[in-house]
């Protein structure tokens, strides 16, 4: 468990806490808290080695089906559902605030997260924030490079770095595997928000996932 934590010093603070505190960098593990055989989600730590976001397990089968996807903090509490939009050629998704995994009553979303191109083979996605007219206006963020290889970034409306995925490292030569990455993140940013679009593209993507008994 220490190799896939962070050394730097930084901790990580969700929304709705003072926006400063944001982390340079935080530890990604592509694995489910639920630790039985064929889970998948996503645990996220800061420096400390303190899970602080985390999304457990959920079906892969059928994005059709699902109720949404919940970004919890580490105690288990909802932040954020993403829920896929029916017949997307764009692989379209939609985030709304806390818990939103039932069918009534959906809440105003927070934004509308696409893949900027129809074509599967393409990790570029854009991200438009509740208000934005989509196809009408450039998007409020968009995530340029390759996720699969865990080369990426996104970017803001104006062209600056908001977060960054990369490769981590156990030491200065060894490479861990892509189910560990980095997630450096601006000073500043929402911290939940940027966890979110890092969720949804792993689902845009369509990475083969290991576990077979996975559903």
């Amino acid at each position: 468990m220490y190799r896939i934590h962070p050394t730097t010093e930084n901790k990580c603070h969700a929304r709705g806490t003072e926006k400063s505190t944001c982390p340079s960098v935080l530890t990604v593990w592509k694995k489910s808290s639920m630790t039985f055989q064929g889970t998948d989600g996503f645990c996220v730590y800061d420096s400390t080695g303190k899970m602080i976001f985390r999304v457990d397990n959920y079906s892969r089968r059928n994005r059709c089906m699902t109720r949404g996807l919940v970004l919890m903090d580490g105690s288990g509490k909802p932040l954020m559902t993403m829920k896929p939009q029916i017949l997307s050629m764009h692989e379209q998704w939609n985030g709304f605030q806390g818990d939103d995994s039932s069918k009534a009553s959906p809440k105003t979303p927070v934004f509308t997260m696409r893949r900027r191109s129809m074509i599967q083979s393409s990790d570029e996605a854009e991200v438009f924030m509740w208000g934005s007219i989509l196809g009408a206006m450039a998007p409020d963020f968009r995530i340029d490079g390759c996720f699969r290889s865990r080369h990426c970034k996104i970017r803001d409306c104006s062209g600056e770095v908001a977060a960054e995925i990369s490769r981590k490292k156990a030491n200065t030569t060894l490479l861990l595997s892509d189910d560990v990455f980095s997630l450096i993140i601006r000073p500043g940013c929402e911290c939940d928000l940027i966890m979110a679009f890092v969720v949804i593209m792993d689902r845009i993507c369509r990475k083969p996932f290991a576990p077979i008994l996975c559903s």
